[in-house]
């Protein structure tokens, strides 16, 4: 049997697209027919690649580079700006589409339950991020007004966090970074950011690039203390990683040769310290962020820690959460609150009895929590597709699609509904337009400069092209 099918992919990110792309191929390569409508919330694609990494890693975001081919192909149509469960129902498009595979991700913070932690300078770091990211979704200005600052979390995430905080804003001018963020951070009085992990030194999630990329920083020093190796020293579960993974020798390396000796000197005017072996038992302060109390730990000897019972008080302002992302439910769709994934079975989105909902799909961080890599989010993909295809040849996708579902019907209900969605060709236009801000900048080389208010994305998008080809 020749398939012939019309899929709907919710989320623009690199799941989204590496889904679009595997079924594309893999259909075709069948000898079948499939079209393919992407959807995304925002006017522009690439989800977190775009919003989520820091603007100062341009290798990361290289990535974009083969999302952009993919969608430059023209197999995948984007329909950016629109919201599903909102704009146009997961009914309504369930009724459209033979399959709709979910690929929203994580957005929003995990939550760290912790006396104090909604005091009135403590933020979580996704929202952070969001904000230098030019995210058009959040405040266009930040309250940075502490001279010291908390990152709790042991990942990437506190290292970007921290790094963004205490690097000086002219250090960021050859970066994407909008003209509100810059004007933020020049402001900022920081002197000392101090990154909380719970584990030791030879377990933290960080990548090796990422830890060496903060020695790097100009004018910053990297100030790491004796006492919290000394604690760590003779942990097997740490030395067993050491001996078996060379990222982790890596970033030992690293780690050890920050350590204070005779001779060192630190005359940097900023200050970004690491800290092992601290637990957050409370935020403290009278109204507002004041300090951080920890406990320290010690390791098990399997990896976990226990409580010593010590507690430490440190005196800061502002207090940054990044101990993980979380997902959000899409209207129309089963949730697992605790989780927060889509529950699936291999990427089939099951009801609350465990039941297959017949052409509906989820990949990606919504379907197996914020962890791994852009390699993961591939083989992630890859299943969900198998999954969807095998349902198509046994027959196991509804059978009946609203009448002329097919072509530019599902623009058509856009548009009645007066909603402005934007194009793959609307994206080409904005790109275009933030390359040439970027070169018009005086004084500095700049790839591009990001149109951050939503509305101006759209007007600029849609000048370009209301439909693409």
């Amino acid at each position: 049997m020749t398939l012939s099918l019309r899929v709907a992919i919710v989320g623009a990110g690199p799941a989204g697209i590496y889904a679009g792309n595997i079924l594309h191929r893999q259909v075709t390569e069948a000898g079948g027919e499939v079209a393919i409508d992407l959807f995304e919330s925002l006017p522009a694609p690439y989800g977190l690649i775009r919003y989520g990494v820091a603007p100062d890693h341009p290798r990361i975001k290289g990535i974009v580079n083969s999302l952009h081919e993919m969608l430059d192909a023209g197999t995948i149509r984007l329909i950016g700006n629109v919201e599903v469960g909102r704009d146009v129902t997961v009914e309504e498009l369930r009724e459209r589409y033979d399959a709709v595979v979910f690929a929203t991700g994580a957005l929003k913070d995990a939550p760290l339950d912790i006396p104090g932690i909604d005091l009135p300078g403590s933020y979580g770091a996704a929202d952070l991020v969001a904000w230098y990211d030019g995210h058009p979704d959040v405040p266009r200005e930040w309250p940075l007004e502490a001279e010291q600052i908390a990152v709790i979390g042991n990942g990437n995430v506190a290292l970007d966090v921290a790094r963004v905080l205490a690097k000086h804003p002219k250090d960021l001018l050859t970066t994407d970074v909008p003209a509100n963020v810059v004007a933020g951070l020049e402001a900022s009085p920081v002197t000392d950011v101090h990154v909380f992990g719970r584990r030791g030194p030879g377990h933290v999630k960080f990548t090796p690039i990422e830890l060496r990329e903060l020695g790097e920083v100009p004018d910053v020093d990297v100030i790491v203390y004796d006492e919290d190796f000394e604690r760590a020293a003779g942990d097997p579960h740490a030395e067993q990683l050491h001996a078996s993974n060379n990222q982790v020798k890596v970033m030992t390396r690293t780690l050890n040769g920050w350590r204070p000796t005779p001779e060192t000197t630190r005359t940097a005017s900023r200050r970004l310290h690491l800290h092992f072996l601290y637990n957050p038992v409370e935020v403290l302060g009278d109204g507002r962020v004041e300090g951080v109390r920890f406990e320290r730990t010690r390791p098990v000897g399997d990896g976990s820690v226990a409580g010593t019972g010590e507690f430490v008080d440190v005196p800061v302002q502002a207090v940054y959460r990044a101990v993980g992302y979380a997902s959000s439910p899409v209207p129309g769709v089963p949730f697992d609150e605790r989780s927060a994934v889509i529950p699936n079975d291999g990427g089939r989105v099951t009801d609350a009895a465990g039941a297959h909902l017949p052409g509906v799909y989820a990949t990606g961080w919504i379907k197996r929590g914020p962890v791994g890599l852009i390699g993961h989010t591939k083989g992630d993909a890859l299943e969900t597709i198998t999954n969807l295809l095998a349902d198509a040849a046994a027959g196991a996708l509804p059978a009946t699609l609203v009448e002329a579902a097919g072509g530019d019907e599902v623009l058509e209900l856009l548009e009645a509904r007066g909603i402005r969605y934007t194009t793959w060709a609307g994206w080409l236009e904005l790109d275009g337009h933030e390359r040439g801000l970027g070169e018009a900048f005086e004084g500095v080389e700049r790839e591009r400069v990001k149109v951050v208010p939503r509305d101006e994305q759209v007007e600029i998008s849609r000048a370009g092209a209301l439909v693409a080809s």
